[in-house]
């Protein structure tokens, strides 16, 4: 692949493939150069929101207290099943627009685009030249540490990810197509010609659904997986309904954190649509800020992430707020696709016992049982989770390594890892809170 492929590298599809044609196979450094409907139609293709980005087709007036008794539903929850925002022009673009990647972040977009001779897009992945591994939640620092003691260069690495987010979704974005499964396999086959051709040490595709690391798999990508923990809504009428399926003494503590959390006159909002103005952002960011600086070091997403996305997808985000006395105390920001509510990052400003578990888990809960959502992604790593309803859910992501000397040594690591993931999602399960004459199905 040439730079001027910024141009194209063309790719035959085999009989068997029944490709029509070539595929040109080009790179982009932004996803302005990319027309948001083109991209959304490959990204989120059983949606709508092709037609206008901007409008995703959420009907929601918003809730101004939990609780509200006339919560409504997302009116395209059958129409879109698959609907990721996380994958939408509309997000990806607000990082970019924002500076939250790009210029020195170590996220460089090299996003990949396959299309037909004419110019039509059928196939996109979100992907980024890598110079550092943070803000990736698959971790892969020893690998680079060893690499580099052996002399090699493990930086810059390519990743396909959705960036700062570790929340699973496709990650080879093909349009509606009878031969999405060739045009798949030919993005695959893109990914590694691009690291080839940035000199890169690897490859690396996170958070993706297990049916894209199966066949990346085919195509020489090593496979590893992680545990998250996620909720699952079993058609609850009401959080006391979700209760009811606890063991006693589970329940009892649940009902205790909650009371507890509240207990200094807080009251919590729901806040989506219009009610998402720059003083809410403000808090918000500050909230952020505080959780970020105290984690990480260095907070990713800047300010004006905020006022992009809530102006570009303010009907796919709900932040969840804590107020006393008057002011926004705490806060979580959730991103809503058709069928998940998934929980970002939180913050807070004053410390009250119980209040993380309450904005971040328990109103989570709430809200995808007052919108019939059928699952609740509360983001990376915490086995605290489990005792809040929260169950182990299998994470996958490939990785394409380029030196084969590494590779066998990752392989080799990979292969007892994943025994490894495998029995402590066993044992994890194990400790559920459900009662025990209920079955919790495992997706």
């Amino acid at each position: 692949m040439t730079e001027a492929q910024k141009t194209t590298s063309p790719q035959r599809g085999t009989a068997s493939e029944a490709v029509p044609g070539e595929l040109r196979i080009q790179v982009v450094d932004s996803i302005a150069a990319v027309d948001a409907a083109a991209w959304n139609a490959c990204a989120n293709p059983s949606t709508d929101s092709a037609a206008d980005p901007n409008q995703i087709g959420v009907d929601a007036e918003p809730c101004a207290q939990a609780g509200n008794d006339a919560a409504p539903e997302l009116k395209n929850a059958v129409d879109d099943p698959d609907f990721n925002p996380f994958l939408s022009h509309a997000f990806l673009s607000a990082l970019e627009d924002s500076k939250s990647v790009g210029g020195r972040t170590g996220w460089q977009p090299r996003h990949l685009l396959a299309e037909t001779p004419d110019g039509k897009l059928v196939a996109t992945a979100p992907c980024y030249l890598k110079s550092h591994s943070r803000g990736e939640y698959v971790f892969d620092r020893g690998w680079a540490q060893a690499y580099e003691d052996a002399g090699g260069s493990y930086y810059p690495k390519l990743q396909v990810a959705v960036p700062f987010t570790p929340a699973t979704g496709r990650r080879l974005l093909v349009a509606a197509s009878p031969h999405a499964a060739a045009i798949r396999q030919a993005l695959g086959r893109g990914l590694i010609e691009l690291c080839s051709h940035d000199d890169t040490s690897g490859v690396h595709v996170t958070f993706a659904t297990e049916q894209e690391c199966r066949l990346l798999g085919q195509l020489g990508f090593l496979q590893r997986t992680d545990q998250q923990f996620h909720w699952q809504n079993a058609g609850y009428a009401s959080f006391d309904d979700f209760l009811a399926a606890l063991a006693s003494r589970k329940r009892k503590t649940i009902r205790r954190e909650r009371q507890d959390a509240l207990a200094n006159g807080i009251t919590v909002h729901w806040l989506t649509g219009s009610d998402l103005t720059e003083a809410v952002w403000d808090a918000f960011f500050t909230f952020y800020m505080e959780t970020g600086s105290r984690k990480w070091g260095r907070p990713y997403l800047t300010r004006e992430f905020y006022s992009l996305a809530g102006e570009r997808m303010a009907d796919r985000i709900v932040l969840i707020m804590a107020k006393r006395a008057g002011r926004w105390i705490a806060g979580a920001i959730n991103f809503i696709g058709s069928q998940t509510l998934f929980g970002r990052h939180w913050g807070a400003i004053e410390y009250h016992p119980f209040l993380h578990f309450e904005l971040c888990y328990y109103q989570a809960i709430e809200y995808a049982i007052a919108h019939k959502l059928s699952c609740v992604e509360a983001g990376a790593q915490g086995e605290h989770k489990i005792a809040r309803g929260y169950m182990p859910r299998t994470t996958y992501s490939a990785h394409y390594i380029a030196d084969p000397a590494l590779r066998r040594a990752i392989a080799d690591y990979l292969a007892r890892e994943r025994a490894y993931m495998a029995a402590v999602g066993a044992e994890l399960a194990a400790t559920a809170p459900y009662r025990k004459d209920l079955v919790i199905s495992s997706p």
